[in-house]
């Protein structure tokens, strides 16, 4: 059955297809300010995102130097996803060349996806905002499924909601953790240098590094031509 399965890109969101930074600190600066600790620049900041909303709260009170239990972890990571989704695409946009290269793709049969470690309704949210929420087959976030990246059965399963096939399949991802997860599932990966990391993500051994989003489509013939050798 695979063999009539479509070819899939799958995309991570945030640093990846969307500049999702300022409205993510914003976020986290309200959390902190309310807590009487100074702001994260968003230049800092950008370092720090990409593991989800957890870690990012963990590592603005350790940037602050203040510790924080287990218990009121959780309740800030409460009050963030209510205040994120309030307050979710006031600054986020798409990436140069996201939109016209998610069209290219679309136009020439692949299936498209998104494996984020947002929650699912913040990752619908921000790209239906965006006006491409319907170019996606499926849409997984970090509750999704009962795994999150780096398990690549996060990513894996994602392809598979979408109906595509994991014999043809990329992911695109701009930081440790998507390449980590793709290599994991045996999926090729693009990384993209414009997003969240405190690794440049050419060090990290992705199958193809692009400059920008016109270079993706070629980018991904390119792998599967390479994979069905």
């Amino acid at each position: 059955m695979a063999a009539h399965l479509p070819p899939i890109v799958v995309f991570d969101l945030d640093g990846t297809l969307a500049d999702t930074a300022a409205d993510l600190v914003g976020t986290l600066n309200v959390i902190l300010r309310r807590e009487g600790l100074a702001p994260v620049p968003l230049e800092q900041a950008r370092d720090i995102i990409g593991s989800g909303a957890r870690p990012l709260i963990e590592r603005g009170f350790e940037a602050s130097g203040k510790d924080l239990t287990p218990q009121r972890l959780e309740e800030l990571y409460r009050f963030f996803l209510a205040h994120y989704h309030d307050n979710i695409c006031i600054d986020t946009t798409l990436f140069p060349g996201a939109r016209d290269a998610l069209e290219a793709l679309a136009g020439a049969g692949f299936r498209l996806a998104v494996c984020t470690n947002k929650v699912e309704a913040h990752s619908v949210k921000v790209l239906d905002a965006l006006g491409v929420g319907q170019m996606f087959a499926a849409n997984c976030g970090r509750d999704s499924f009962p795994y999150f990246k780096p398990d690549p059965r996060h990513l894996t399963l994602t392809i598979e909601k979408a109906g595509g096939d994991p014999r043809r399949a990329v992911m695109v991802g701009d930081s440790r953790t998507d390449i980590v997860t793709a290599q994991a599932a045996g999926v090729p990966v693009v990384a993209v240098p414009f997003g969240y990391t405190d690794v440049p993500v050419r060090d990290l051994g992705p199958d193809r590094l692009i400059e920008h989003f016109d270079e993706l489509y070629g980018a991904v013939r390119d792998l599967l031509k390479s994979e069905a050798a």
